[in-house]
């Protein structure tokens, strides 16, 4: 396996445990980028840039596993590949309404209503800002499930779930909102600014920071993104591979078509092809996100500080703000202990990150962005290579020790 790129002096660790994916843990295609400080430290990439080896310009593909490396007629992973980074969207998403608080556009202590009249709907009336970012509002299935064509029209699922009833009282619990994390952010920032959630991101943060990073994917940058698919799930032994536990499991609740897990997870009916240029080019915060390494950790270094003289993001109460935990302990789609701030998840066993301070979010299957105020690291990690995985998956956590063991994190 050729890996390309570079590692600053003393970072080798954190390279050896990317290529040891590779040779062991059946990673087909990624990237890698840390900064520490503000500068970045890892730059790295290797494999394939489609997971079932093809050589195509982001078409749907057949998701065939591979060894890691690649053949002849393989289109190479290069530094400007991005992949679809699913829930990890939901990490620069939730930026949205902090900065929009830190202007003093959003109260989130205000209902959502407020902002968001139809939302009160149902029993909604008293849903909070604040509730409604830390996975409290109750929403996160729909009655009836949307088509693709729904999903990604901002007016008609925004309706959607504005009509929805809680599925528990909001506030006094919290639960994964999978998919309807997307809408619900939508609806409420295109009512406070007028402005579509990706376009927002565009002109506020992407825009200014220089990031290959979009949620709505422009028809000029799909000749960039590798396909996503399945890979062979191997660990090696002796990993220390995250294993939970719970009484029922993510799994046997997918199974069951009346459980919350399966019905979070199953609010795009049929579930859509994330190879689709349909979906790429949606706008949905909680899922379709498309984006490099550098740029998912040159945006968690910028709410940290000020990056390559561009302004950091968050002020020092804004990054108080992201890493405070609102809610904690059994998740009622997830089925394990998780916690959450305003919208980024939080360090736990759930989702294990570099330590504390740290707040950011996984992208079911693989990819992983975060950033940890105390170690001063910014993490981005993108895979082509799809496993079960839902929090914590073992290529993602074996880099976050490799990190940790230049850093003295706590994983």
């Amino acid at each position: 396996m050729d890996v390309q790129g570079t590692v600053a002096a003393g970072w080798e660790p954190v390279r050896d445990a990317f290529l040891r994916n590779f040779e062991q843990r059946g990673e087909r295609g990624a990237a890698l980028a840390v900064h520490h400080d503000g500068a970045r430290v890892v730059d790295l990439w290797a494999g394939a840039e489609n997971a079932d080896g093809g050589t195509g310009d982001g078409g749907t593909g057949d998701g065939g596993t591979g060894d890691g490396g690649t053949g002849a007629d393989e289109a190479p992973w290069t530094e400007d590949t991005a992949q679809v980074v699913r829930s990890a969207t939901k990490g620069v998403a939730a930026a949205v309404p902090l900065l929009l608080h830190q202007r003093g556009l959003l109260d989130l202590d205000a209902p959502v209503a407020a902002y968001w009249p139809e939302f009160k709907a149902a029993g909604k009336d008293g849903v909070t800002v604040r509730q409604l970012l830390a996975h409290r509002a109750g929403v996160p299935v729909l009655d009836r499930p949307l088509t693709l064509a729904e999903a990604v029209d901002l007016e008609t699922s925004t309706r959607a779930i504005a009509a929805q009833a809680p599925v528990w009282e909001p506030g006094t619990a919290h639960g994964y909102h999978a998919h309807t994390f997307s809408w619900l952010l939508s609806g409420l920032v295109h009512r406070v600014t007028g402005r579509t959630i990706g376009r927002w991101v565009a002109e506020e943060i992407t825009g200014p920071l220089g990031l290959d990073l979009w949620i709505g994917l422009p028809a000029a940058e799909a000749h960039r993104v590798g396909r996503i698919g399945p890979v062979e799930e191997v660990e090696p032994p002796g990993s220390g591979a995250l294993k939970l536990r719970p009484k029922r499991s993510v799994t046997e609740a997918y199974q069951d078509p009346n459980s919350l897990t399966r019905r979070a997870f199953g609010v795009i009916d049929p579930k859509p092809d994330e190879n689709d240029p349909v979906y790429r080019t949606a706008e949905l915060p909680g899922s379709a996100g498309v984006a490099t390494a550098r740029a998912l950790s040159r945006f968690y270094a910028a709410t940290l500080g000020p990056v390559d003289g561009a302004e950091r993001l968050f002020t020092p109460g804004t990054l108080t703000l992201a890493r405070t935990e609102e809610s904690a302990g059994a998740d009622r789609v997830l089925l394990v202990g998780t916690r959450f701030g305003l919208g980024h998840m939080l360090h736990g066993p759930a989702s294990p990150l570099l330590g504390p301070s740290s707040f950011g979010h996984p992208g079911r299957g693989g990819s992983l962005g975060f950033a940890d105020p105390d170690a001063g690291i910014a993490f981005g990690y993108v895979t082509n290579g799809m496993r079960r995985t839902v929090t914590a998956d073992p290529r993602a956590q074996a880099l976050v020790r490799a990190v940790g063991s230049v850093v003295g994190g706590a994983v």
